[in-house]
């Protein structure tokens, strides 16, 4: 059976003593929020996640849902009785605004408390994410009528949120929809349309689920510029704010899946289905950006949290598993061979997997705090320097971090050997599960295409610049630390090698576009190892200045990670500044029918 411990220290490490969060006290919400309440906080959230919902993991990959005759789904045993377990304890709404229920404590905290919830099981994890995105659509978007009907309930857990945009004959591309709405004279709309691949689309854990719909009204135009946003509930509210009458629309069947079995994904059919629209007509897509922008933060969450969740258990069997003798000679002479960890091929992929999580996870934590500048700061620069690190860090965070994730439970699906392959060790869960979040939420191309194509040129490189300007800033500060000095070197010349790539987009990406489509996947890694050197860059400092007030062995086991990270994985910026501007000619070189 896979194990898991959430990194509640790690957490607390990158939170406090590298982001500083303490010093946050002036945005709502933070000073509610002390250190000693954080720690309580992320502490009771590892207990629920270690012992009542990852116990389930295996579980929901196994028997997963199923849908019955009448339409209705039932989730695997026991999710039902977790997720009541989650909403009595106030999980969902802890970041939410207090208006609507919520406890408003930093939405850092809640990203922290993500990792958790989908690492110890990500298909359960996905219901109350994706009400969690939902709410910040109609909390954004929505009429105050909408949000005291829907938000209240949301937050407690009792209704649950999903999100409606592919459509069986278009997925990114959602100009291509055809799901239509009609007027229906009393400021509803009759919704009729398929969506698939919809998350939670239906199950037996909440009593309503709330829909958020992308559809079409009746002469709008095509294209995107037609597309507008609507709140379709399963059940009718009742004037008491109860569930009533059932809305017409159901789940035709549950998508057969490679992974996340115990999430509920849906093919939904709308026959005439009463909805109301949330924001203006026809700009539907600014509206469920909001949602989406959520989901893609969330799902580098997920990349991370299986990295994380399938490198913890590799560690257990490599400590445990006996194989040859070291290299260096016997480390387990009263054995009959030693432990495979003390191989250094082994050491290199534990080290691999460890070195990107604990970056990724400063990554994540410090996005997220941008996030709580950017929704709850008064101050206009601290704002819109906070709004434009979101902008340019989510398709980062989503591509890379899923990427990277895929990639890490597969490594430590190797470690086991022939038993990785075994089912009953559970590292095929992981594979299965970590490759559909380099699929959803935008294809990993289409966050590489957005990073290269909208977020660089926003506001004249403004964010871009304002990235280069912090890192340069640290490395011209720390180059002359003794015990630095060799990562500052490397992290310079990472980026030196990212602001390459960029000048060369630049002065070559306008005259030929195919050279930017080319170029963007290796740019998008290249600007994650960047920006994950530099977490590291933190990282180490502030190690090195713990150790030397006394600090315990953690603090050295970073500063050995730091250092793995830079002489290690650093090096791959120069190949992916060499693929950056290689162009587009041998890529696009075939005739399409030579394929």
């Amino acid at each position: 059976m896979p194990i898991y411990k959430a990194p509640v220290e790690d957490t607390l490490f990158v939170l406090y003593d590298v982001l500083k969060m303490d010093g946050y006290g002036n945005l709502p919400g933070f000073a509610d929020a002390p250190r000693d309440l954080v720690e309580a906080v992320l502490g009771e959230s590892a207990r629920i996640c270690e012992e009542v919902i990852q116990p389930l993991n295996v579980v929901g990959d196994t028997v997963g849902c199923k849908r019955n005759d009448d339409g209705s789904v039932t989730t695997p045993p026991g999710f039902k009785e977790a997720y009541d377990q989650y909403r009595e304890g106030g999980w969902m709404a802890l970041s939410f605004d207090p208006a609507y229920g919520g406890q408003g404590l930093p939405l850092a905290l809640n990203a922290a408390i993500g990792e958790y919830l989908s690492s110890s099981n990500l298909a359960f994890g996905m219901y109350p994410g994706l009400t969690q995105g939902a709410m910040a659509a109609l909390y954004v978007h929505a009429n105050d009528e909408i949000k005291q009907t829907y938000l209240p309930k949301m937050a407690t857990g009792e209704w649950t949120g999903t999100m409606n945009l592919t459509e069986p004959h278009c997925g990114t591309d959602l100009g291509l929809l055809r799901s239509k709405a009609v007027p229906n004279g009393d400021g509803s709309y009759s919704i009729t349309g398929q969506k698939i691949f919809i998350s939670a689309g239906e199950h037996d854990m909440s009593d309503n689920i709330i829909h958020l719909v992308l559809a079409r009204i009746e002469g709008a135009p095509a294209g995107t510029k037609g597309i507008s946003l609507f709140v379709v509930p399963k059940f009718l509210p009742k004037a008491d704010g109860t569930a009533g009458e059932r809305n017409p629309l159901s789940c035709g069947k549950i998508e057969e899946k490679m992974g996340i079995h115990g999430n509920s994904t849906c093919v939904m059919n709308y026959d005439g289905a009463k909805g109301w629209l949330v924001g203006e007509a026809n700009k539907g897509l600014n509206a469920m950006f909001v949602m989406m922008n959520e989901a893609r933060m969330s799902v580098g969450i997920q990349g991370l949290s299986q990295s994380e969740a399938a490198y913890q258990n590799a560690v257990a069997y490599a400590k445990d598993r006996l194989q040859g003798r070291s290299l260096s000679g016997p480390k387990a002479p009263d054995k009959p061979a030693d432990p495979i960890i003390v191989h250094p091929d082994v050491r290199r992929t534990l080290m691999t997997i460890r070195a990107i999580n604990e970056a990724g996870r400063a990554l994540m934590l410090w996005t997220a705090l941008q996030a709580d500048i950017s929704h709850r700061s008064e101050d206009a620069a601290e704002k819109q320097k906070a709004e434009d690190h979101m902008g340019l860090m989510t398709p980062i965070v989503k591509g890379v971090l899923t990427d990277l994730g895929f990639d890490n439970a597969v490594k430590a699906q190797q470690m086991y050997g022939g038993h990785g392959y075994i089912n009953e060790w559970g590292m095929g869960q992981f594979v299965r599960d970590a490759r559909i979040t380099m699929i959803y939420e935008g294809a990993n191309g289409i966050q590489a295409l957005d990073l290269v194509g909208r977020k660089l040129g926003a506001n004249g490189g403004r964010a871009v610049m304002t990235f280069f300007n912090e890192v340069g800033t640290f490395c011209a500060q720390n180059k002359d630390d003794a015990a630095l000095g060799p990562m500052i070197g490397a992290l310079s010349k990472g980026l030196k090698d990212l602001q390459a790539a960029t000048m060369w987009f630049m002065q070559n990406a306008l005259a030929k576009p195919d050279n930017a489509g080319a170029g963007s996947t290796p740019y998008m890694h290249l600007f994650g190892l960047v920006a994950m050197g530099y977490m590291w860059a933190r990282m180490a400092k502030t190690a090195q200045e713990k150790l030397a007030g006394g600090a315990d062995e953690r603090m050295t086991h970073k500063l050995a990670t730091a250092r793995f990270f830079f002489e290690q994985l650093m090096p791959e910026s120069g190949a992916h500044l060499a693929r950056v501007t290689a162009g587009a000619d041998s890529m696009m070189a075939l005739p399409a029918e030579a394929f």
